[in-house]
């Protein structure tokens, strides 16, 4: 049986109203629509960790699979994420306060392997990757007597992201990296996931 097969069939167990498979075993075919909710730390890389120290985020994501297409989950989700500056750059420079706030849009797709652990339960690794549309808004506040007026920069720029975890099914940890101009960082999410809509 597919993999994707395999979680959707362990989902609707824990799902009383959704006991289907009573009269036989579930097909080859398997479809859903999920829901997670994520929260996890932040950390900032390369020459973004000289004026940003690490932050937090939390997202929102909606993943599908279709096994009689395609074998991975696709996935599309929005977060929030927060940088506060490092009292080291306060120090060596004018700023009073600067912080850096992202809303990364982000598409892409994910593998779950064969189950590492499943005497008791299924616990699978997998891996994903995609692309983000990144919103930004950059806070600067400067000291007083600096002479400096404070301001507000915004834009837009597009990354990549890639990350591996694993998976409980209604439970997952994962770690990406985000790369993008001049604020790749580390992420860790730990994620709830809930189905929308199964069917084998």
């Amino acid at each position: 049986m597919k993999f994707n097969t395999v979680i959707l069939v362990c989902i609707l167990l824990l799902l009383p109203v959704n006991r289907v498979f009573a009269e036989g075993p579930p097909s080859e075919k398997a479809r859903g629509l999920f829901m997670a909710l994520g929260v996890g730390p932040r950390l900032p890389l390369s020459g973004f960790a000289n004026t940003n120290a690490m932050g937090y985020g939390f997202l929102f994501e909606f993943d599908y699979t279709d096994n009689e297409y395609m074998p991975m989950f696709l996935y599309g989700k929005v977060s929030v994420v927060h940088f506060p500056g490092t009292s080291t750059y306060y120090k060596s420079t004018d700023y009073a306060n600067y912080t850096v706030t992202m809303i990364p849009i982000s598409f892409g797709g994910r593998y779950y392997f064969e189950p590492v652990l499943n005497n008791v339960f299924l616990f699978m690794p997998h891996v994903e990757a995609g692309i983000d549309f990144i919103f930004y808004e950059n806070l600067n506040q400067f000291k007083a007597g600096s002479g400096l007026p404070n301001f507000t920069d915004d834009g837009s720029k597009i990354g990549v992201n890639i990350g591996a975890g694993f998976s409980m099914f209604l439970m997952e940890i994962t770690g990406n990296f985000h790369l993008n101009k001049g604020t790749s960082y580390g992420s860790l999410d730990f994620k709830v996931r809930l189905p929308l809509f199964a069917s084998i």
